[in-house]
C-alpha cells in the first residue's frame, strides 16, 4: 500500500468526513489500530490506521488551525473507545486538540497545556524542547477510607520504569491511572531525517525485547513501497529469529508468575530456558536480542551457526519446557493464585481489538502470520500451527496461550532451520532503492500486532510511528481488577506480558 502522501492529503482533508468514515468502517467490522498526526507547516495530518480482513489501511485528514491558531478536531473516542490513548498521543506530542474526548489528561509528556509540543513531522528548525514538570495525578473515586497509592516509577527489583495511580480502600482496586510518561524518549523525533537503512537500528530500540519484531514491521513498510520481494533464504532466517524472541518472551512472562507466586525453583528453571534461548540467539547472529540482522530487503548474514547443530538444541528446549509447564500447573498454590485472577471480557477484547495473548486468552484472536501469511516472510511455506486461544480471560489462560505459542514457535524454528539446510546457497538481500511516499508495514511479536506507518521524503524518513502491541493493550488495564485485590496485582500485570518502553515511546 504505496500511496502518494500529498494526494491522499488533498483526497480527504474534511475532517468531518473523515471521522465519519472511520467511525462507519469500524462499526462494519474493521479493526481500529491508530491514530497519529504529522505536522506541515501551520496544519496538521491526521492519519488513522484500520486492520481490515487481509491488509491494514489509512485514513487521512488535514486539521487546519482554526481563528486563534488552534488545531482542533471532534473526537473519535466518543464513537471508538479503542481511540482513547491514542487521542491523548496525539495530543501531548503534536498538539492537536481532540473536542469531546473523556479525558485528555497527558499520557507521553507530562507538560503543561501551553507548552510547545515536539510536533513530529515539523522542519527541524521547527523544533522545540518540551520542558517536563510534575503534574499531580487525577482522583477519580472519593469515599470515606479511600487513599491513592503510587506505584512506581521506581519500583524494586528490574522493572521497567511505570507509575501506577491506585485508588483504593486498602484491598480491593475500584480503579486504576496508568502513567507511562516517565519513559518517554522521543521516538517519532529519532527517527525523522534517518536513511531508510539508519531507520531500522531505531526501530530496534524502540522495544528492546521486541527488537526483531519491530525491526521486520519496519522494514515490511519500507520494502512495500518500494515493491521489494525478500530472497527465500532471508525470509526463513527472519522467521527463526522471530519466533526465538517469541519464545524468550514468553518465558520471562511465566518467570515472572512464577516468581510473583513465590516459586523459588520454578522461576530458576524458567529463568535458565529463557537463558538458553538468548545465548542460541547469540550463537546465530551475535547479539542475544537478534539486532543487526532483518535489514530492508532481507537479513544481513546468514546464521553463524549450522542450522543442523541448532535444531537439536530448540526441541531439546521445547521437550524441557513442555514438562516444567506440566509441573507447575501440577502446583495448587500457582492455579490459585492466576484462575480468575484479572478477567478481560470476550466482548471488550473484541470490541478493543485485543491483541497477542491478551487477545487469544480472551478468544478473539487476529495473528499476522495466520491472516496475512502470504505477504509475511516465510510463513505461508512452513507447515501451518493451529491457533491457541482460550476463553476465560483470566491470567491463567493467557499464561496457557503462551505455553501453547512456546511448542508452536518450537517447532516453527525447526521447520524453518531445515528449509534452510534443504535450500542451499542463494542471496540473503533484495536491492531496495527508496521511493517517496507513505507506507505501512506490521509483524507479530510475542506481545501482538506491530505497526509502523512510514512518510519518505527525498530518500529520508519524514515521519514514523512505530505502534507496539504494548501501547494498544496496556488500556485494558484498566478493566481487569473488577473483584481482584492489591495482592493480584503482580500476577495480572506479569500475565499481560508487555513492555512500558513500547507504551511511552
Amino acid at each position: 500500500m504505496a500511496v502518494d502522501q500529498r494526494a491522499a492529503a488533498r483526497a480527504s482533508t474534511d475532517v468531518e468526513r473523515w471521522r465519519s468514515d472511520v467511525v462507519a468502517r469500524v462499526r462494519a467490522g474493521d479493526r481500529f489500530a491508530g491514530l497519529y498526526g504529522v505536522t506541515d507547516g501551520d496544519s496538521c495530518r491526521l492519519t488513522a490506521l484500520l486492520v481490515t480482513a487481509d491488509d491494514v489501511d489509512a485514513c487521512h485528514a488535514v486539521v487546519q488551525p482554526d481563528a486563534r491558531g488552534v488545531l482542533a478536531y471532534p473526537a473519535l473516542s466518543t464513537d471508538v473507545p479503542a481511540a482513547f490513548w491514542y487521542e491523548r498521543a496525539l495530543h501531548d506530542l503534536s498538539g492537536v486538540l481532540p473536542l469531546g474526548h473523556p479525558r485528555l489528561d497527558p499520557l507521553l509528556l507530562c507538560v503543561a497545556e501551553e507548552t510547545e509540543r515536539p510536533r513530529p513531522g515539523a522542519a527541524a528548525t521547527d523544533v522545540h524542547r518540551a520542558a517536563a514538570t510534575e503534574l499531580p495525578g487525577p482522583v477519580d473515586v472519593a469515599g470515606d477510607g479511600l487513599l491513592t497509592l503510587p506505584l512506581g516509577p521506581v519500583r524494586s527489583g528490574v522493572m521497567e520504569t511505570v507509575e501506577f495511580l491506585i485508588e483504593t480502600p486498602g484491598e480491593d482496586i475500584p480503579h486504576l491511572n496508568i502513567r507511562p510518561h516517565h519513559k518517554h524518549r522521543g521516538v517519532a523525533k529519532a527517527f525523522e531525517g534517518r536513511s531508510l537503512d539508519d531507520g531500522v537500528l531505531v526501530a530496534e530500540r524502540v522495544e528492546g525485547i521486541s527488537s526483531v519484531a519491530h525491526a521486520l514491521a519496519y522494514c515490511h513498510a519500507v520494502e512495500r513501497l518500494d515493491d521489494v520481494t525478500v530472497p527465500a533464504r532471508a525470509a526463513l532466517v527472519r522467521v527463526v529469529h522471530a519466533e526465538l524472541e517469541r519464545i524468550a518472551n514468553h518465558l520471562d512472562v511465566t518467570m515472572r508468575l512464577a516468581d510473583a507466586a513465590g516459586l523459588a525453583v520454578a522461576t530458576a528453571r524458567f529463568g535458565w530456558h529463557k537463558e538458553i534461548v538468548m545465548r542460541l540467539v547469540s550463537d546465530l547472529c551475535g547479539s542475544r536480542f537478534g539486532r543487526g540482522v532483518v535489514v530492508p530487503g532481507g537479513v544481513s548474514r546468514a546464521p553463524a551457526l549450522d542450522p543442523v547443530e541448532a535444531i537439536p538444541r530448540v526441541e531439546s528446549l521445547r521437550d524441557a519446557v513442555a514438562g516444567d509447564a506440566t509441573a507447575l500447573q501440577d502446583s495448587a498454590s500457582f492455579l490459585d493464585r492466576l484462575r480468575g485472577t484479572g478477567p478481560l471480557a470476550a466482548d471488550l477484547a473484541r470490541r478493543h481489538g485485543a491483541l497477542g495473548p491478551v487477545g487469544r486468552g480472551s478468544g478473539y484472536d487476529d495473528d499476522h502470520r495466520r491472516s496475512r501469511a502470504r505477504t509475511y516472510d516465510a510463513y505461508r511455506e512452513l507447515p501451518a500451527r493451529s491457533a491457541p486461544t482460550a476463553t476465560a480471560g483470566d491470567a491463567l489462560a493467557r499464561a496457557r496461550v503462551r505455553w501453547s505459542e512456546i511448542d508452536a514457535s518450537a517447532r516453527l524454528v525447526a521447520d524453518a532451520l531445515t528449509a534452510l539446510t534443504r535450500r542451499g546457497p542463494g542471496p540473503l538481500r533484495a536491492a531496495v532503492h527508496g521511493r517517496d511516499g507513505f507506507t505501512v508495514g506490521w509483524s507479530e511479536s510475542a506481545q501482538g500486532e506491530v505497526l509502523y506507518a512510514v512518510d519518505v521524503a527525498g530518500d529520508r524518513i519524514r515521519r514514523c510511528l512505530a505502534r507496539s502491541a504494548s501501547f494498544h493493550n496496556l488500556v485494558l488495564f484498566h478493566d481487569v481488577f473488577v473483584g481482584d485485590i492489591f495482592t493480584d496485582f503482580p500476577f495480572i500485570e506479569a500475565s499481560f506480558g508487555l513492555s512500558y518502553a513500547g507504551v511511552a515511546m
